[in-house]
């Protein structure tokens, strides 16, 4: 696996920590055996807030620079974190940043919002667009594309979370980077459990996993959809992926993503969440999100509690999200919810 032949920006000094959650673990121990917890911190990316997208941006950014864009154009839900680290990663490079925000849950957009809806605002983002759920996002984005050439830019266009092969390669080099982590710990991971949305970081962690003869199980735990659509979904870009680098397919057999914790829907709140949350805080003084990590770790909490990790160390890869907290301030502190 030889990612020194793709373009890459360098947003992050150095590896993001990996640390032992003693204090959780312990919590879980006492319950039913839960495993001894890890947790990679990705929330300590680069650019602006951090998150997994930041990886995946780094090979994004890098295309776009070489084919002369100076207008990004990228789409997301309502609190995306993705167009927050996509507007960053414009920001830094001089570039434009137009935003399309799908309104995933009706009325659950605010140009007036808080968290990531008021960092598109300060960091300047060129245009901000709300759609209804279930619009056409490519043929959205290319819209904005055409505005862009017909006013003399030069538009590049990024998918949804930046889970495309290229995209999907950032977590492909976090695979890579684990591993020379844990021998330099002398720590030997049984499993990987990951939040697993748009796909690009479940689906560029299993092609880097594979590509390494790593021999490590994913577990991922859906945010959004059915178990077995997004199996398939991370399936197909980890194959893709794979085919990027040039390096072994990924199987069927290699795809876990277990929707038992999503909930009502995306973005939606569950008491599971939310202990997960204020859980990882105060045991830990570690932030997640309520739409990614929150669900994630929800998600390890559940599994752990079933005693699915007993006598493992697992390692929790956490994607961010910790800006969108102050815009979820009301069911963090739901006494119905917890």
């Amino acid at each position: 696996m030889n990612l020194a032949r793709f373009p890459r920006r360098h947003y992050t000094p150095g590896f993001t920590p990996l640390e032992p959650m003693p204090r959780l673990t312990a919590a879980l121990a006492t319950e039913s055996g839960g495993g001894e917890i890890w947790i990679k911190r990705d929330d300590l990316l680069g650019l602006a807030g951090g998150g997994n997208k930041t990886r995946k941006l780094e090979f994004l950014i890098a295309d776009a620079l070489a084919k002369g864009a100076d207008t990004l154009i990228t789409v997301g839900a309502p609190q995306s974190n993705h167009c927050r680290l996509t507007l960053a990663a414009a920001a830094k490079e001089g570039l434009d940043c137009r935003l399309i925000i799908e309104e995933r849950v009706p009325g659950s957009y605010s140009e007036a919002g808080l968290g990531n809806n008021l960092l598109f605002d300060l960091m300047g983002a060129a245009s901000v667009r709300m759609v209804k759920a279930g619009t056409d996002l490519a043929a959205e984005m290319a819209e904005e594309a055409a505005a862009v050439t017909a006013a003399g830019g030069q538009p590049y266009i990024i998918v949804g979370g930046g889970s495309s092969p290229l995209g999907a390669l950032g977590y492909a080099a976090c695979a890579q980077e684990i591993m020379v982590q844990a021998f330099d710990a002398g720590v030997a991971f049984d499993r990987i459990v990951v939040a697993s949305g748009s796909a690009g970081t479940h689906s560029g962690l299993i092609a880097g996993l594979v590509a390494l003869n790593a021999g490590i199980p994913v577990t991922g735990i859906n945010v959004r959809r059915a178990r077995a659509e997004q199996e398939a979904n991370v399936l197909k870009l980890a194959q893709a992926t794979a085919d990027l680098m040039g390096t072994p397919q990924p199987v069927a057999e290699d795809i876990v993503a277990l929707a038992d914790w999503v909930g009502p829907g995306y973005s939606l709140p569950t008491a599971q969440m939310v202990e997960a949350v204020r859980l990882l805080a105060s045991k830990e003084g570690i932030l997640l999100d309520p739409v990614y990590s929150g669900k994630a770790m929800a998600g390890l909490i559940g599994l752990a509690r079933q005693g699915a990790f007993a006598g493992e160390r697992v390692l929790f890869l956490h994607t961010g999200g910790s800006p969108s907290l102050s815009a979820f301030a009301g069911d963090l502190r739901n006494p119905e919810l917890t």
